[in-house]
């Protein structure tokens, strides 16, 4: 009678695995290379004024958008409004900085339950990541913390 006996080599099945597992980890990060030079849109200069036609277009086209819902009678949204446009120029290499007047869109504020101006909302890959109601020093300093780690997760140097 004859013995079936199979031999394993464990060294050689254990180099196998941390071959593939080496061939998949280089794989991702060619992959994720190739998707973030791709993926850098130029973005709009200055400060952009939405509607209701384009803001769901533009909150969905670009990563990182920062939204200053606004109007014109109210005397905090007219103080936030210069410190907003240097934001845009400062930081506009980094996000789409936009803003929507409240009282000709309502339906928008409704929609995303803005019952407070001046406010701003960072929208991150489409949706809400962080609002700020009214103006201070701390919130424009988070502000500018929250653009440039959404930039720097998006954009891995």
């Amino acid at each position: 009678m004859r013995n079936n006996f199979v031999v394993i080599d464990t060294n050689s099945d254990k180099r196998d695995e941390e071959l593939d597992f080496l061939r998949r980890k280089m794989l991702i990060n060619i992959m994720k290379k190739k998707m973030y030079s791709r993926s850098k849109v130029t973005l709009p200069k200055g400060v952009i004024h939405l509607n209701t036609n384009n803001f769901n277009q533009t909150i969905s086209k670009h990563p990182i958008v920062v939204v200053d819902f606004w109007a014109e009678w109210c005397a905090p949204c007219r103080a936030y409004a210069p410190i907003y446009e240097d934001l845009a120029k400062k930081y506009g290499d980094k996000a789409v900085f936009a803003k929507i007047n409240v009282d000709e869109n309502p339906f928008i504020a409704q929609k995303y339950n803005v019952m407070s101006i001046p406010t701003t909302i960072v929208y991150f890959k489409g949706r809400e990541y962080r609002r700020f109601i009214g103006l201070s020093y701390a919130s424009i300093q988070n502000l500018i913390r929250i653009i440039n780690y959404l930039h720097s997760k998006m954009y891995p140097e």
